[in-house]
């Protein structure tokens, strides 16, 4: 089970999100929740409170009567349900929904308990709100992002149920939910927030593990068939610059080759005096994507930890507005849903994965061209050359793929436009953000993969998988089960899908 409590971290979030565990709201936060709510419908009784007796942005100057003041968060709602293009995968949903819940189990928003105990339900019963990629400037929170999440939450709207989209109201049925009755605030309270950017902003996080992972394993592989001396993952290099996400990066790779039979020691080759040629035959250092792989994927790692811790914070504050505070007795105004810290998260997140997939692109580019390594055939291919192919069509796909995420990388989070009749005239962008950055890592699989089916037609060419390590061969084998060695030319796509879903699947 992940309960709601005090504080959610990203290990717990993620047990929900991706493990599957269930959804439990502590006592703690049930009085919370309530205390809030009690408060702010005694508190904005003959106040102005915005959103409850108000109307919204700019339309803020015109006071909603008594009678009306319901079907007002109705209203809000229906409108801005308003997004467009591809849906959001039922994950990122599922995200955004935790994200959302656990926000407002801080009491700081005045809405009715029924509300989180019925966006728990839709996690828990895996029921997944038709939610658009596109509608969100990421300003006055993810407004038409989370208008459709609170379009479902009262009963109306559509969902993806085991398999199938439905309206809201069968699906309701089905599994005897009711909707919500908005009491005060709720539509407000649910639409003004950060949370689609922030929970699509940790399946990103998620999947640029993985990357990582993989692209540390594929550096390896590469140093392994070249046979590379491994001075340049020594400890005594990488520890002299002083950067944490290089020296881990160093670290796992002297892990992952501690048992290879192929890396080489450069003093019982280059220092023993023994070497009298001019022109040395064995290259004296390796390529800079094979050579630098501690000091490019360093940055990575620092980048996707200082996201990831940038993250939880989000999902553990108040992004709504305004702000109620029981313990001072008071609602505060103001823009805590304004999505610059995730806007700006996530692209740095997109930079450096797309130069993680400008490194993948490289390092299968010096397996392909057998001039640069000098060891391997033409584009790894194992059968007649000039009548076989090999790995030649497949580059071209990940050169085009690297390509796109180059230009998917230009920034979201300075591309502000004012909108809301200039209401909101400096805007995050954030859920577009986020949006690209899951495009540009989903981009940068497809290129893993095709490099890793090289990699292992490269051990099969040069007959090296019983002198790779343990992990370069445990690679391997999940490879090879999906795509045998070839030497004829064969239909490619359906390999590669399978090999980015492996690597997409894969537990790290």
């Amino acid at each position: 089970m992940g309960t709601i409590n005090e504080y959610l971290s990203l290990n717990d979030f993620g047990d929900i999100v991706f493990k599957k565990k269930k959804v439990v709201i502590s006592d703690t936060v049930e009085r919370r929740v309530h205390e809030s709510f009690d408060f702010l419908k005694e508190f904005s009784g003959n106040k102005v409170i915005y959103g409850v007796n108000t109307g919204f942005g700019p339309m803020a100057q015109y006071r909603i009567k008594d009678e009306h003041q319901l079907q007002l968060q109705y209203n809000l709602i229906r409108s801005h349900s308003s997004g467009t293009g591809k849906p959001l995968s039922p994950v990122n949903v599922k995200s955004a929904i935790l994200a959302r819940l656990n926000t407002l189990s801080l009491g700081n928003s005045g809405v009715h308990p029924s509300l989180i105990h019925l966006m728990k339900e839709l996690i828990n019963r895996d029921i997944t709100p038709l939610i658009f990629e596109h509608g969100g400037v990421g300003a006055s929170g993810d407004l038409v992002q989370l208008a459709h999440l609170a379009l479902v939450l009262i009963g109306e709207g559509e969902v993806f149920y085991k398999g199938e989209r439905k309206a809201t109201k069968e699906v309701f049925e089905i599994e005897n939910l009711q909707p919500i009755q908005v009491e005060i605030r709720e539509g407000l309270a649910l639409m003004n927030g950060t949370s689609v950017m922030t929970g699509i902003g940790i399946v990103n996080v998620h999947n640029s593990e993985k990357l990582l992972d993989w692209s540390i394993k594929c550096s390896c592989a590469i140093n392994e068939i070249v046979q590379a001396y491994d001075d340049h993952l020594s400890a005594e290099l990488n520890n002299t610059k002083r950067h944490f996400g290089q020296q881990q990066v160093a670290q796992r790779m002297r892990d992952n080759l501690t048992d290879s039979k192929l890396v080489r020691k450069r003093e019982e080759h280059l220092y023993t005096g023994e070497n009298s040629e001019d022109i040395f035959k064995e290259k004296v250092q390796e390529y800079y994507s094979l050579r630098c792989v501690p000091q490019i994927l360093g940055p990575v790692l620092d980048t996707v930890k200082n996201v990831a811790a940038v993250l939880e914070n989000e999902i553990n504050s108040a992004n709504d507005n305004p702000i109620v505070d029981v313990k001072t007795q008071q609602v505060y105004h103001g823009g805590n849903f304004h999505g610059d810290y995730i806007s700006l998260e996530m692209d740095k997140l997109k930079l450096v994965i797309t130069k993680l997939t400008m490194l993948a692109e490289r390092q299968l580019n010096y397996l392909l061209n057998s001039k640069l390594n000098e060891i391997l055939p033409p584009f790894v291919n194992l059968g007649v050359l000039g009548f076989n192919f090999g790995m030649q069509g497949v580059q071209f796909t990940a050169t085009s793929t690297t390509a796109e995420n180059q230009m998917l990388s230009n920034s979201m989070y300075v591309h502000s436009i004012p909108n809301n009749n200039d209401n909101q005239d400096i805007v995050s962008m954030g859920t577009n953000a986020a949006v690209i950055t899951g495009k540009v890592i989903e981009n940068a699989f497809e290129v893993l993969a095709i490099e890793m089916i090289t990699i292992v037609q490269a051990i099969d060419a040069l007959d090296y998988k019983d002198r790779i390590s343990s992990v370069t061969r445990e690679m391997y084998d999940q490879v090879r089960a999906i795509i045998p060695v070839f030497k004829e030319d064969q239909v490619m796509y359906p390999f590669i899908q399978k090999v980015k879903e492996h690597l997409m699947a894969e537990s790290i």
